[in-house]
């Protein structure tokens, strides 16, 4: 289980799912052990749709910057839907280029099933969700006013799941 502390919105705790998206589970998990998350800000906040975060310098963590993510673009049958509170990973255009970012379904989006990597959903804080959703964005769906990840914790998660993460070099 994830614990995610939103400073001023309170706590959202989501399960991750290992057996749809092993990979970027445990890649999740390993930069929540490291505090990576921790202090780092949603980014991007499309209410409605989704809320982003985890963009940060993965450089001084000694990770590798891309995994490969499960979805069915990617060669992989993920059956997890982009349902609302869905936790799913972020990426570019290309395909392996997930790193750190996530994103948490506001509300569904099927057109994203089997495009990324939706690896958990939420348990509890879908009132913490749509405050955060229903924050004041500029142009570019960034909050005007920071919405800050004060600290993401890990709980009850098999330890030896973050060694199995692919890396794309």
């Amino acid at each position: 289980m994830i614990k995610m502390t939103v400073k001023d919105y309170g706590v959202m705790t989501f399960a991750l799912d290992y057996d749809a998206a092993p990979n970027s589970a445990a890649n999740f998990v390993e930069l929540a052990r490291s505090g990576f998350y921790d202090g780092l800000i949603f980014h991007r906040i499309i209410k409605g749709f989704m809320i982003q975060g985890g963009w940060g310098d993965l450089k001084g963590k000694n990770i590798d910057y891309t995994i490969k993510g499960e979805f069915k673009a990617n060669g992989v049958d993920n059956p997890l839907k982009h349902k609302r509170g869905v936790l799913s990973m972020a990426r570019t255009m290309v395909n392996d280029s997930a790193s750190s970012q996530f994103f948490v379904m506001h509300k569904d989006a099927p057109h994203l099933d089997g495009q990324y990597a939706a690896f958990g959903h939420m348990l509890d804080g879908f009132d913490v969700l749509d405050k955060i959703a229903s924050v004041d964005t500029d142009r570019s769906d960034r909050p005007y006013r920071e919405v800050v990840i004060e600290k993401v914790e890990v709980i009850d998660e098999p330890v030896n799941e973050v060694k199995k993460i692919k890396r794309v070099r």
